[in-house]
């Protein structure tokens, strides 16, 4: 299997490659930015790509977003996610290649995605254009204490 990385920090990055090349899998390149993520995935079009989220040059979410703009020159391409708990939000982002039209207000199941992450301060975004992709980015508040769950508000 064919894989290519994107990781900034040397250490893990070069853990990686030697953890996936000791089980046989072929890393076809590594990248330690945002920036050369998407032309190397499409150089290289590999079986999947493994990617930090947060990547220079401003270390948001880089990889992320490079992988999400991957996916429309290379549809399809599975991409892991690596990230960590350095800030009091998750975020997680789920895209398709379909045919879009997605929209919580008819009713769907992502509605009840949206009603589940209010009950714990969250939020939830849909992009699905018509000819797709939908994308859906669910941000959860990761702190000891909010106004919904903690102790003195009655619900927690």
């Amino acid at each position: 299997m064919r894989v290519l990385i994107a990781e900034d920090h040397a250490l893990l990055r070069d853990g990686l490659i030697r953890l996936l090349e000791a089980h046989d899998f072929e890393v076809v390149e590594a990248v330690d930015n945002g920036p050369r993520l998407v032309p190397a995935l499409v150089e290289h079009r590999p079986d999947v790509a493994v990617v930090d989220v947060r990547l220079p040059p401003t270390f948001t979410d880089e990889g992320l977003q490079a992988a999400i703009a991957a996916r429309t020159e290379i549809p399809g391409l599975p991409v892991l996610v690596l990230s960590q708990h350095v800030d009091d939000l998750l975020m997680l982002t789920v895209s398709d290649d379909g045919v879009g039209g997605a929209d919580p207000a008819r009713g769907t199941g992502l509605r009840g995605i949206a009603r589940r992450l209010a009950a714990f301060d969250g939020t939830m975004t849909v992009s699905s254009p018509p000819g797709g992709p939908t994308v859906v980015t669910m941000e959860l508040p990761c702190v000891l204490s909010s106004p919904k769950t903690s102790p003195s508000s009655g619900t927690g």
